[in-house]
């Protein structure tokens, strides 16, 4: 899949709304040098960020990465055509088909040494769970944080705060499910 160009995207979806970069930075709580800078690809926007600059607009990761129209009824996909939500180089969420039109998401997770989600939890009106496929993840939810290794899953209510820590010195391999999806 070709890299994403986060900055380039964000500019067309602004101006698609009518919103200069000070408007959706008012909007999304931002200053407008951050909105700026990530247009000009000088900033690579945590997820956490790129979620709330989004709920300026309002819009939604799954529909921001989608740069095509996936059918409907398709089944079946490869490696190819799955969509890339992160544009953080330790991070990696391939989510398969269209989320929203399935109620479902689906995320192929792959977190480099030293990767996690945010100092900021994670909280969203969804449920969620997965099955770690290699190596081993910290999860913590709410007061509670586990090691998870290989074969381990989980399962939670996503309104409890959250986070996910790659503390190993290998990449942690994950399939993940979320429903409602996390948009």
């Amino acid at each position: 899949m070709e890299d994403f160009n986060v900055g380039a995207r964000l500019k067309q979806v602004r101006k698609e709304h009518n919103l200069s970069q000070r408007e959706l930075a008012r909007r999304a709580g931002v200053t407008n040098g951050t909105i700026s800078l990530i247009e000009k690809n000088q900033n690579s926007p945590s997820i956490a960020m790129l979620r709330k600059i989004l709920e300026g607009v309002p819009m939604d990761l799954s529909s921001f990465f989608s740069s095509i129209e996936h059918e409907k009824d398709k089944v079946f996909f490869t490696h190819e055509e799955l969509t890339e939500l992160s544009n953080d180089s330790r991070l990696s969420f391939l989510q398969v088909g269209d989320a929203k039109h399935h109620n479902l998401q689906i995320l192929k997770e792959t977190y480099k040494p030293g990767a996690d989600t945010g100092k900021v939890m994670l909280r969203h009106l969804s449920t969620e769970g997965g099955v770690v496929i290699k190596g081993c993840i910290e999860l913590t939810v709410g007061d509670h944080t586990q090691i998870l290794k290989e074969g381990e899953c989980y399962l939670f209510d996503s309104t409890i705060p959250h986070r996910f820590r790659n503390t190993s010195d290998e990449n942690c391999e994950m399939i993940s499910a979320c429903t409602p999806p996390y948009v």
